[in-house]
């Protein structure tokens, strides 16, 4: 592989806890269906908050208001020739649309307790999603304008 051709792929989450419980949302992999945080790809042309709040609502149905960055999550994939960078955000929920049809692949938001999540680590897509929650509930939080 040509190491000057090589790019991570940058994503997005939202990290959102109401009432003592996550936003989780269960979707369809090749590995089987999983839990992650609502997540997705950065999308050319558009900001790194402007990309937690849209696929948010597209997986979700609720609208994410992001409050501070809680950190930056690299996780290599596939031998390491696929890299994912994650960028994760700690927020709010200020609205839901629960008529929104969801992404292709999104089974539905499931709001699940950090003990019940800590659990089920055959249920997670990736380890980032635990290593999210626990940075989160430890009060990992950086202000978004460290974001240019």
């Amino acid at each position: 592989m040509n190491e000057r051709a090589w790019k991570p792929n940058v994503t997005v989450a939202a990290l959102v806890l109401r009432d003592g419980k996550f936003l989780l949302v269960e979707e369809e992999t090749e590995e089987g269906i999983r839990l992650n945080q609502p997540a997705g790809h950065l999308e050319y042309g558009e900001t790194l908050v402007e990309a937690v709040i849209r696929e948010c609502r597209e997986e979700t149905g609720y609208d994410f208001c992001p409050q501070s960055l809680v950190g930056i999550y690299r996780r290599p994939k596939d031998q390491g020739t696929l890299t994912y960078l994650r960028f994760a955000f700690a927020g709010e929920v200020v609205g839901h649309d629960p008529e929104r049809p969801l992404d292709t692949g999104i089974l539905g938001a499931r709001w699940m307790t950090p003990e019940a999540l800590r659990a089920a680590p055959e249920r997670w897509r990736s380890p980032m999603v635990q290593e999210c929650a626990l940075d989160y509930l430890a009060g990992r939080r950086v202000p978004l304008t460290l974001l240019r």
